[in-house]
């Protein structure tokens, strides 16, 4: 289990954590939750549960496939991780867009997410090519 990020709090690693884009994906989830806890209350159950599904959905589906056997259904779990990596892209220009977020925040937001996507495009173009 990770815990600060680097950091090990357990010396036996599940199989999925061993992938970067897991990794990253986790760390932009939780980002996501700490950025979204000051968004205003009247988003609870709108954007800020939104962008936290969309977020965490992405290290769950690389967890759950990596998880299932042959590298088709892996790939599957991947492809739902895709498609929530896009839309919480979308969600994080909305609560950009709509003041929600301060500079600093987008830009380290930004740069995570897109480190994080390109190791996601990267292991399920590896996935697929099996």
């Amino acid at each position: 289990m990770i815990g600060v990020e680097g950091s090990q709090t357990s010396c036996r690693m599940m199989p999925f954590e061993r992938f970067g884009a897991w990794q990253r994906a986790h760390y932009l989830a939780l980002d996501v939750y700490k950025v979204s806890a000051r968004w205003p209350v009247q988003e609870r159950y709108g954007l800020i549960s939104q962008a936290r599904r969309a977020a965490y959905s992405i290290p769950s589906n690389i967890a759950e496939g990596s998880a299932r056997r042959g590298s088709n259904e892996f790939a599957r779990f991947l492809n739902i991780a895709l498609g929530s990596f896009s839309e919480l892209t979308y969600l994080l220009y909305l609560a950009r867009d709509l003041g929600y977020l301060s500079a600093e925040e987008w830009s380290a937001l930004e740069e995570r997410r897109t480190v994080t996507g390109k190791l996601l495009w990267s292991l399920y173009a590896r996935v697929r090519k099996r």
